[in-house]
This record gives C-alpha cells, sequence and structure tokens, in this order.
C-alpha cells in the first residue's frame, strides 16, 4: 500500500511516519521544504508540496492509496480558519483527481451542536470540507494528546512544574477525555486494516475522563509536587492566554485559540471506536509517567514547535544560506585536540538545558524578543544530545545536518533581516580537528545594517567565546 503523509515535520505526523516504514509501508512524505526531513528516514520518499498551492501537490498524491492529512496552520495568525478551508479543498480536489482511495484525517472533539470556538469550529469545518469531494475520508477526533512534547502536555507541564499557587479560571474544571499520543498513532495506523473504518467519523479517547485542574493535579503527583489552586471568576481567555504565553513556551497567539476552546467539554459521545477497533487506551496517569519517562531519557521523537504553524505566523518558505554581495561573514577558526565525531557531538549540544557561552545574553536577548512577539529562548531542543534538520533549538531552527560534518542553524527570533550560525567540522587527523564557526547576517534594508554594527561589539565576547568553550568540551 502506498501512504502519503502530510504534515511530516509536525508533531503527529514524525511519529506516524516512523511507524508506517516499521510496519513495512510504502512511505511517501510532502513537506514545504525537504531539507528539514533531510536523512530523518532513509525509506522514505520524499517530495514537494504545499496544500495551499493546489498545483504543487500533483506528483505528491500520484499513485498514493491512502493520504493522511494532518496540516493545520493555527499559528499562523487570525485568519488560520480560512487558510485550513482552502488547504483542505485544494488537497481533496488534487486527492480526487489522482484517484487516492480514502483520506485519514485528525480532527478535534467537540459536539456539533454547540457553538464551538474558532480553533475547534475550524477542525470540524476541515473535516467537511475534505468530504466534499470523491474520496472517502476517515476522521479522527480527538482532545487533548498526551506524550513527550506535545502541545497540550507541553502546556499543563509548564504551568504544573512553574507554578506553585495557580490562580485559575473557571475553564479548569471543564471535563475532558485525554488520549496518549500512543494510542492517536495506534488508531491512525490500524485503520489501515479495517475496511469498515472509511468513511467514518471517529472520537477517539483515552480511559479516563477529568477536568483540566485533575490533568495538573495527577502531573504533580505523577512528579512529586504540591500545588495548589485558587479559582477566580474574572479570568478571561486572552489574559489566560498571556499567562500561558509569560510562564509556559507557548506564543500567545497559539495560547488564545487553544484557550477559548477550553470551555468545552471534549469527551467521547460514541463507542464507534470501541466497535471497530481492537484497542484499550492507556490511562492519563500512565501516559504521563510514560512522557515523563521519554523526556528523562530524552528520547523525544518529535515536539510540537517541530512544525511551521507553530512558529512565526508567517507563511514563508524558509529562506536558505546564499553567499552574495551584502552579507556581513563573521567566521572564527580553532584547532582541537580531539577526534571528530567528539567534536561533532559537542558541537551538537549546544542550547537547550545544556545553555550556550554567556548563557545571561542569550536569555536577555529571548526575553526582549519574546516582548517583541517572537519565539523567545523557551522552546528549548527535541533531544538533549541529538540535532536533526528541522528540530527548534532555542530561537534557532537547525536547517542542515550533515553527520561528524556541519551543523546550521537559522535564527527565527525577530531581525531586521535573516541570520545563520554554522559549524563546520573537518578532521586533520585521528585525533585532531578543524572547526570553523560562521555567523551570517542578510540585512533587510537600512536597519539591518544598523543593528548588525550596534551589536558587533558584543560578538568578540560572545562568539569568541563559544567557539573556546567548544574547544575546552571537546577536550576535556
Amino acid at each position: 500500500m502506498n501512504i502519503l503523509v502530510t504534515g511530516a515535520t509536525g508533531y503527529v505526523g514524525g511519529r506516524l511516519t516512523t511507524r508506517l516504514i516499521e510496519k513495512k509501508y510504502n512511505v511517501r512524505v510532502m513537506a514545504r521544504d525537504i531539507s528539514r526531513l533531510d536523512r530523518r528516514w532513509d525509506e522514505a520518499e520524499y517530495v514537494y508540496g504545499d496544500a495551499l498551492d493546489s498545483d504543487s501537490l500533483g506528483d505528491a498524491l500520484n499513485g498514493i492509496d491512502a493520504a493522511y492529512y494532518l496540516i493545520h496552520s493555527m499559528g499562523s495568525g487570525e485568519e488560520f480558519s480560512a487558510r485550513d478551508l482552502k488547504a483542505a479543498e485544494n488537497f481533496a480536489g488534487k486527492a480526487e483527481a489522482a484517484g487516492v482511495k480514502r483520506i485519514i484525517y485528525l480532527g478535534g472533539l467537540g459536539s456539533s451542536n454547540e457553538v464551538l470556538s474558532k480553533h475547534l469550529k475550524s477542525r470540524q469545518e476541515t473535516g467537511d470540507k475534505l468530504r466534499e469531494f470523491g474520496v472517502p475520508v476517515t476522521e479522527f477526533r480527538a482532545g487533548v494528546i498526551v506524550g513527550s512534547g506535545s502541545l497540550s502536555f507541553e502546556m499543563i507541564r509548564y504551568l504544573t512544574e512553574r507554578v506553585v499557587v495557580m490562580v485559575t479560571p473557571k475553564w479548569v474544571d471543564t471535563k475532558t477525555q485525554p488520549i496518549a499520543i500512543r494510542d492517536v498513532l495506534a488508531y491512525l495506523i490500524e485503520t489501515l486494516e479495517i475496511p469498515e473504518t472509511t468513511g467514518q467519523i471517529i472520537e477517539i479517547g483515552g480511559r479516563d475522563i477529568l477536568s483540566y485542574k485533575d490533568l495538573m493535579k495527577i502531573y504533580a503527583d505523577v512528579r512529586g509536587l504540591k500545588r495548589y489552586f485558587i479559582g477566580v471568576p474574572f479570568l478571561t481567555p486572552r489574559l489566560s492566554s498571556h499567562w500561558i504565553g509569560l510562564v509556559t513556551p507557548l506564543p500567545s497567539k497559539i495560547a488564545k485559540p487553544l484557550v477559548d476552546g477550553l470551555k468545552y467539554e471534549l469527551t467521547c459521545t460514541s463507542n464507534i471506536a470501541h466497535d471497530l477497533f481492537n484497542i484499550e487506551p492507556i490511562s492519563y496517569r500512565k501516559a504521563v509517567e510514560l512522557a515523563f519517562q521519554r523526556q528523562k531519557e530524552g528520547h523525544i521523537e518529535t515536539i510540537w514547535s517541530g512544525a511551521y504553524s507553530s512558529l512565526s505566523g508567517k507563511d514563508l518558505r524558509p529562506v536558505t544560506l546564499t553567499q552574495k554581495e551584502g552579507m556581513f561573514i563573521e567566521k572564527r577558526e580553532v584547532i582541537i585536540n580531539a577526534p571528530r565525531p567528539k567534536v561533532f557531538k559537542t558541537v551538537s549540544r549546544i542550547g537547550g538545558k545544556n545553555g550556550w557561552f554567556a548563557n545571561f545574553l542569550w536569555q536577555l536577548r529571548g526575553l526582549i524578543d519574546r516582548m517583541i512577539g517572537g519565539v523567545g529562548m523557551r522552546r528549548g531542543r527535541r533531544s538533549d544530545s541529538e540535532l536533526l534538520p528541522g528540530d527548534p533549538l532555542d530561537f534557532w531552527r537547525v536547517e542542515k545536518v550533515e553527520p561528524d560534518q556541519l551543523i546550521r542553524l537559522r535564527a527565527e527570533m525577530k531581525l531586521p533581516g535573516n541570520a545563520w550560525l554554522q559549524f563546520e567540522i573537518e578532521s586533520i587527523d585521528e585525533n585532531k580537528t578543524h572547526l570553523i564557526q560562521t555567523a551570517f547576517f542578510e540585512p533587510k534594508g537600512l536597519w539591518g545594517v544598523i543593528y548588525w554594527y550596534s551589536i558587533y561589539f558584543l560578538h568578540g565576547y560572545i562568539f569568541g567565546g563559544m567557539i573556546k568553550d567548544l574547544k575546552n568540551k571537546a577536550e576535556s
């Protein structure tokens, strides 16, 4: 069976692709920037495609039996709903023309009889739009997905870890039915071999129905934390989203549509999942324990901020590094008395919990970035020891990785231009390595030039200290 996975740079899509390959399906992944998936799966076929550009979808859908539609643009601004509908229309129309046999879509829970939030309504309208064409659609509807690196789980985790006494609005008492990411993936994969699921809307949830306060209490209990809750009636969704944006890595623009949907009870009202699948979902507590264990071990496959729409709110294709006039290039070199693999491993560990040289200055820059609407430093990194193309790394994005040879990061903080930080690692002999560290800046207009020179005095300390610090760590 030939399978297409869209949204492979995202949290669910990345994990789904791995498991489909393990089950020996012929997998094709579609992305707007194939380089972000470079070498992620050797067995997969890679193809460019943008659901907002109908003409780009033909090659992706040609010869496909089943297509997973895991695209949404909640973080792309106020018009995300209209963009989602347009993307679904383009995709379903091209899928019909290509003879695709079925579309499998992951949407959101919520009663169609209620006036849902813009986000929840958009998820269901996307399913409706996909069904307007001739390809049968299997739509799964899920609520809070619990797993290491998931958006909902990260919000719960950071709120519980960082705030001892929580002043809570009414929505913390709303009931929800969380489901572990492993169970979501099981449903998505098993549906391929169950013909009866074709054309169905299937609500999926975990074993427990809990309030959001319960979710935080159970997390705190698993972590051995004491947390206290004080309910107040006046904390609006907007204020809540700003509070979440301050305390957690979630930007307010993403937190706002999420919080708007928290006042609606998101539980399964149908037993169709139980009737059609031989899956026994695990409990919320077990899901939290597994997620925390994955984080502790550093075995986090994907994280929510890996997707495009979770980042800058722009729908720009990623710029790529180019050498041309007008680009500032700042290069530093050092000889390290250590073998090349060890130097590469040392460079691969920068950022996140491992920190940076002059970490207080990076944190200050991240704080300024958050204040002006940027991503800031709190996205961290997927793994403490491994970098893959497309990974977020604080306010950078991993643009390219060549094992033992090169790491290139692209800046995603607010800047009057484009910036990269690149590390090239060359072997001199078995125990000696040449490390080349290069900062690139492509200014945008006069303000970009002024910005570069205004902070240039810091570069000698920050970047000069960084390469010396990497040398010391690799040699120690």
